[in-house]
């Protein structure tokens, strides 16, 4: 019998730190030793994906790209074209490591790393968590994937009816279900870090500034609050952006005077999760997200939770776990946000309710279980 532990490689395209790294960090974190070893490749081994995943076996990608593909921008043919280049060299690389299956993340790296898996004899995890229109799981993964595993519903409603499609899985991301965070402590840190008001409401946006989760729709939600009622609301923005062109919109639209002083870019923190413990609410502006890690992480730390009816929200936020509201609908938001604060008793019920269902339903056994399941068959 072969005792040798299965090698995974893990792909990594570009430097930037998102919530597919936080989620994969979990399953490898509980992946039995005994029968998997995980490779992480890197196009920069000494970024910052390097130190997120420095626990790990590492390896340099052969072929690395002298302009990594931006997170967010559409995959264009072009783009595609360009990957064919240094298929030979990681169709090397991985039968050098002894891979029997690549486990691809997001879009950069599935069109990176597809075909040079299909040339060394590999297995394809195509591993979607962007939104079901996406050209490569409509066009490409059908062709090369062995299996496909989404993060929601949602994710997979666009794919081509086929083998892949119906064998298809859902398998929601891990988390760290008994997080711990001291709300009141990590509030009263935030109002003095802002020299506001105890009696300050506090809005959080958490994620990368990107189009689809619509930063200025934050920015607008907040300014609506401000006119609905006279305590101070300041919105909070935890994040970064690679597209200059969006940050220079919400720093213009937090001049405008029904905004000015009410909305502050935070840049990234770590951890997010006691960022998110510290803010009144949490609003989720997203739309056709696929399904966001924040909304689970405010579930968890009883944060209550206004996001948009769009995407996989539905799926986290279930009937009387939050408020879920019309998208791109600033008032709407802005509404729902000070109903939930003027009823405490409803809320902290809401809240409570929220965080046992978050940890029945995300935990990360439940997701290595199901995960190291699907490897074994890959395998098998």
């Amino acid at each position: 019998m072969n005792t040798e532990p299965i090698t995974i490689a893990y792909p990594m395209a570009g430097d930037s730190l998102g919530g597919s790294h936080h989620s994969l960090r979990g399953l490898l974190e509980g992946l039995d030793p005994a029968m998997f070893r995980p490779v992480i490749i890197l196009e920069n081994p000494t970024g910052r994906l390097a130190e997120h995943f420095a626990a790990f076996e590492h390896r340099a990608d052969p072929a690395p790209p002298q302009e990594s593909f931006a997170v967010g921008r559409d995959f264009s043919l072009s783009n595609f074209a360009s990957t064919f280049a240094g298929m030979g060299c990681r169709a090397a690389l991985l039968r050098e490591i002894g891979a029997k299956i690549v486990h691809s993340n997001d879009g950069r790296t599935h069109a990176t790393w597809a075909f040079a898996a299909k040339r060394a004899g590999c297995k394809l995890l195509w591993h979607h968590r962007a939104d079901p229109y996406a050209k490569g799981l409509r066009y490409l993964a059908p062709w090369v994937a062995d299996q496909v595993v989404a993060v929601s519903r949602f994710s997979l409603s666009g794919m081509r009816r086929g083998k892949v499609s119906d064998g298809a899985q859902v398998v929601f991301s891990p988390f760290d279900v008994d997080v711990q965070a001291d709300r009141h402590a990590m509030r009263q840190k935030l109002l003095t870090e802002l020299n506001a008001r105890p009696d300050t409401i506090v809005c959080g946006y958490f994620g990368s500034f990107i189009d689809r989760k619509r930063p200025l729709e934050f920015i607008n939600a907040v300014a609506e609050m401000r006119k609905l009622q006279d305590r101070p609301v300041v919105g909070l923005m935890f994040g970064e952006t690679t597209y200059p062109e969006l940050e220079a919109a919400m720093r213009a639209r937090m001049t405008d005077p029904d905004v000015a002083g009410s909305a502050h870019i935070m840049g990234y923190r770590s951890p997010g999760v006691d960022w998110i413990a510290a803010v009144d609410l949490l609003l989720v502006t997203a739309v056709s997200e696929p399904l966001g890690r924040t909304l689970v992480e405010a579930m968890l730390v009883e944060t209550p939770v206004i996001a948009t009816d769009s995407g996989g929200n539905p799926e986290a936020i279930l009937d009387g776990l939050g408020k879920l509201v019309a998208p791109d609908d600033a008032l709407a938001m802005a509404t729902s946000a000070l109903a939930t604060l003027s009823d405490k008793e409803a809320t902290s019920a809401m809240t409570a309710r929220a965080k046992q269902s978050a940890k029945a339903r995300f935990s990360e056994a439940t997701h290595v279980a199901k995960i190291s399941e699907i490897y074994r068959d890959l395998s098998a």
